[in-house]
């Protein structure tokens, strides 16, 4: 074993092996469409992260459980540090996840790497945290935008109705009045659906090249991330991945448009496990005044979309304190976006949140403290 790893080799039922060709076959059926599944454990996010420069490990355990990881290598002191994006995918039992994180940790501390992050969305109520620190896990803070979320649960045979009435008459109001002011909603996505729900089909040329439609929806996000401050990927990067997440099937991509055919808002959705969450979305400032309820509608579009595909919950991703990380009250810089989804009846959902496990101290300090440096001097 290398000097200063703390990790032991996996071993025993949970010992991970990297993915064969045959079960990357039916890779997306167990990480992604799995009850608990998600997008950035799908073998399009190992394909979009390998062709940036990560590395990646498509892992499979014994029983047959798929985890997704990816490593960044780590330039002049060598090694790296290992991320499997929200992953371990949760299951019924914590303990169960925290061996696959521990065994996960094994496998990338023989691959060279210093550390491993988890932040699978398992319920904080869990018991995971607990579980996970015995196992030399530390709480670290979130690579993603959030660590909790707000959750719209969706009974099943719920009708259109019940669900509109049910939002705060506000955003029941907009949704309406945009429908009055001709807008309509431009549905791009390569799974079938019924010409019968409330959207138009994107051109066939947008389906075999999406590139116009989806760099019109960057533009009105990337003046989106500006006004409100929040980071966004390079036009390229945003491209690259949309496109990957659409060809599989994962992404929908929802365009209000006007009478005159010009765009005023767009949103992307993602299908995973039992839910649809509702990633990213931006609108024209200029025409919110004339279209208020825009970027209302295009999330209740996608509600509907949840509610035909059977889906039993809406994911409205999250809204906490950034650094604090909780409930946004009055005065809080995300309080206008929680009231936005809890006018949709969304819940707040507490999650565990990421936690590292450190396998070469001193070369994993000694790179945090290099990466800080490099940052200093760009």
């Amino acid at each position: 074993m290398t000097a200063g790893v703390t990790a032991e080799p996996a071993a025993g039922p949970l010992g991970p092996h990297p993915a064969s060709d045959a079960e990357l076959e039916d890779w997306d059926a167990r990480a992604v469409d799995g009850p608990t599944g998600h997008v950035l454990q799908s073998r399009a996010w190992a394909e979009y992260r390998a062709a940036h420069g990560w590395r990646t490990w498509p892992l499979v355990f014994e029983d047959g459980f798929p985890m997704l990881v990816l490593g960044h290598d780590r330039p002049v002191i060598g090694g790296g540090w290992a991320y499997a994006s929200r992953g371990p995918l949760p299951e019924p039992d914590p303990a169960t996840t925290a061996d696959r994180a521990a065994s996960a940790a094994a496998f990338v501390a023989s691959r060279g790497m210093d550390a491993l992050i988890i932040d699978g969305e398992t319920p904080a109520g869990s018991g995971l945290p607990e579980l996970i620190r015995t196992r030399g896990f530390t709480p670290t803070e979130e690579l993603q935008p959030s660590r909790h979320r707000m959750d719209l649960e969706l009974p099943l045979r719920t009708d259109d109705e019940t669900i509109l009435r049910s939002f705060a008459a506000t955003t029941r109001n907009l949704i309406r009045q945009a429908e009055r002011r001709g807008l309509r909603v431009v549905r791009l996505d390569t799974r079938p659906w019924s010409p019968e729900e409330p959207f138009e089909p994107s051109a066939d040329a947008d389906l075999s090249d999406p590139t116009a439609l989806l760099t019109t929806f960057y533009g009105m996000l990337d003046a989106t991330a500006q006004r409100v401050g929040f980071a966004l990927a390079s036009a390229p990067a945003f491209l690259d991945w949309s496109k990957r997440a659409l060809g599989a099937g994962h992404l929908v991509y929802l365009q209000a448009v006007d009478s005159d055919d010009q765009p005023v808002a767009g949103a992307t959705f993602y299908r995973h496990g039992r839910r649809l969450t509702y990633s990213l979305a931006g609108d024209r400032a200029e025409l919110r005044k004339s279209h208020p309820g825009a970027v209302r509608l295009l999330l209740w579009r996608g509600i509907q979309i949840a509610l035909r595909e059977g889906r039993e919950t809406m994911d409205l991703g999250g809204v906490d304190v950034r650094g604090a990380r909780g409930r946004p009250g009055p005065g809080d810089e995300t309080y206008g976006k929680y009231q936005f989804k809890a006018s949709f009846g969304a819940r707040w959902v507490e999650l565990s949140g990421a936690h590292q496990r450190t396998l070469r101290p001193l070369r994993h300090a000694a790179g945090r403290i290099l990466g800080r440096l490099a940052a200093v001097g760009r």
